[in-house]
């Protein structure tokens, strides 16, 4: 009878490599020392630890959906849109993940958080940069958001910068200029540091690539990528606020906004409007 369990994992036919005493590991690469070094909970309470990570992990989807919105804001703005639906595509996953890490965090009861919620003092996801980066990058502009930002500098620089750059939406319009389509020259060259407002022009131009998908049939992916998009992004912040509801009710945020009510204005905001309203008329 063997002695060798059932359970035991086999590894004599691998080339499985053990010394990385001149080589590049796993932890090396990912620099894992410094990711899993980053989680310091300041209340001594079990609950901490989860809001910490959550946040943190985050913070590094947000990472890569800016990585990919900037890098189609480029292939369309060189009329190389193919590899932008691929790119737009990985964000709307990028976004579920996001979603679902609220149901996560919904499990911390309303007793749990309020146990570490002073050691937070003013921070909150309010002053989450890399947040508002996105929101500027897919139209939703507001100077005066960058101001909680002003004490670090080269920070507010690139907040600014953002601030400045037209939005994929923007791009977008462009194209749809270069491509013969009836875009205002207001949409074209204005002040991109303000939000970008409706037009029943920019409506018409998207109604006939809707209405002519063959002739249109990349424009018109690229609009259904851009919905794609802003849907995912609307259930992540529905998500958002009925979590917030869930643990603190109607509490201030600890960064000073209304909390809820400040959240549920931002479910009205549109960053693509005609790619919705195109639809009652197509």
């Amino acid at each position: 009878m063997s002695d060798e369990s059932p359970n035991k994992v086999d590894l004599s036919g691998e080339e499985v490599r053990w010394d990385f005493r001149e080589a590049m590991s796993y932890g090396e690469y990912l620099r894992l020392d410094s990711i899993l070094d980053s989680q310091h909970p300041l209340s001594g309470q079990h609950d901490e630890m989860l809001f910490i990570t959550i946040h943190q992990v985050s913070e590094l989807w947000i990472k890569l959906a800016l990585h990919e919105i900037r890098a189609a804001h480029e292939c369309i703005r060189n009329d190389d849109v193919g590899p932008a639906f691929k790119m737009l595509s990985r964000v709307k996953h990028v976004q579920r993940q996001l979603t679902h890490a609220w149901d996560v965090l919904s499990t911390l009861t309303p007793s749990d958080y309020l146990s570490f919620r002073d050691k937070l003092g003013s921070s909150s996801g309010f002053q989450s940069y890399q947040y508002r980066m996105l929101e500027f990058s897919l139209g939703n502009k507001h100077a005066e958001m960058i101001e909680v930002h002003r004490h670090d500098e080269p920070l507010y620089q690139r907040m600014t910068e953002a601030l400045h750059t037209p939005s994929l939406y923007d791009e977008s319009l462009r194209l749809l200029s270069r491509r013969g389509l009836d875009i205002p020259a207001a949409k074209l060259e204005r002040d991109w540091s303000k939000s970008y407002e409706a037009d029943e022009r920019v409506e018409k131009a998207w109604l006939e690539v809707y209405r002519d998908t063959n002739k249109y049939w990349d424009l018109y992916e690229l609009a259904e990528k851009l919905v794609d998009l802003e849907d995912s992004f609307q259930q992540w912040r529905f998500r958002h606020v009925t979590t917030v509801e869930r643990i603190i009710g109607f509490k201030r945020g600890t960064g000073g906004t209304a909390g809820v009510p400040y959240l549920r204005r931002a479910l009205d905001l549109r960053f693509f409007p005609e790619l919705w309203s195109v639809r009652t008329v197509v």
